[in-house]
């Protein structure tokens, strides 16, 4: 089963009022849990993995994975390259048959990042491939990217139409308040700027850094204009937490298939929660 891009699904659910999830996972467990939660509540998903969970996986053996479990699932679901910066890696996993990218410039100047992210919207159009880039800098780290508080900076309204239309992305990235990685304290979204890049910019809007920001926040968010949804941190923790667990209370225990199955029923909460946050349950492709 050939893999999709996302460009229909996003589009629709701007339309529609709804969020697609976008979930970041890194082994063959963390793919199951997803791809099971999403088939049993009816929603579409994402697969997201960073440059270093496809160097961690492999990058053929994850294309393998989710084209064999969503086969056997009868289920189709998107592959998706998240904040990914080498642009001959990004054609590399392209011509592995991934067709759903998120390019990250937002650490350039504003021309090179444009110059950049056309190059790429070029590459990925020509092999059927959809293109996410972000404009704007959310702070905390993903991979080995570190953005401190005091360099981020929010998404200006006027600078994303140009972004857009000199780009021709599919879906834009904003920057609004959120971060990579759990929150000290609740965040502040800045809801005018989404308004006003919502009223700007008519290609769906992606939310970044979703992991510990209340429901009540993404769903206004979703009301506004995002219509992709992504959730990273949150579900390494609870995975991890359960796993730190499992073996705290069985100290003795050497069998994966006994507490891989505890973590996958932790990880599995926070995704049932995040589907029904997004309002995508019964929405599947």
């Amino acid at each position: 089963m050939p893999l999709m891009n996302s460009k229909y699904l996003l589009e629709r659910a701007r339309k529609e009022g709804f969020a697609v999830p976008a979930f970041n996972i890194h082994n063959l467990e963390t793919l199951q849990v997803v791809l099971d939660t999403a088939k049993e509540m009816q929603s579409p998903v994402i697969i997201a993995g960073t440059p270093g969970t496809y160097k961690h996986t492999g990058v053929s053996e994850l294309v393998s994975m989710m084209e064999s479990a969503c086969a056997s699932r009868n289920m189709r679901a998107i592959l998706h390259l998240d904040h990914h910066q080498d642009i001959p890696d990004i054609a590399a996993k392209l011509n592995a048959g991934i067709r759903s990218v998120m390019y990250d410039g937002s650490h350039f100047p504003f021309e090179e990042n444009v110059a950049n992210t056309l190059k790429v919207a070029q590459l990925c159009h020509e092999m059927g491939a959809s293109l996410e880039a972000e404009l704007g800098m959310l702070g905390g780290q993903e991979d080995d990217l570190i953005i401190d508080a005091a360099s981020a900076c929010l998404t200006d309204p006027d600078a994303a139409v140009e972004f857009v239309s000199r780009t021709g992305i599919d879906s834009l990235a904003v920057a609004i308040g959120t971060a990579h990685g759990m929150y000290k304290s609740v965040p502040k979204l800045a809801y005018p700027i989404l308004e006003k890049i919502a009223a700007k910019v008519s290609i769906p809007l992606v939310l970044h850094g979703a992991s510990g920001i209340p429901d009540e926040d993404i769903r206004k968010c979703i009301s506004m204009g995002i219509a992709k949804v992504n959730v990273a941190t949150e579900l390494k923790i609870g995975f991890a937490g359960a796993l730190k667990h499992y073996f705290e209370v069985h100290p003795e225990g050497n069998d994966p298939r006994d507490y891989m199955a505890v973590a996958k029923q932790a990880m599995r909460e926070i995704v049932l929660s995040k589907i029904n946050v997004c309002g995508s349950a019964g929405k599947s492709l």
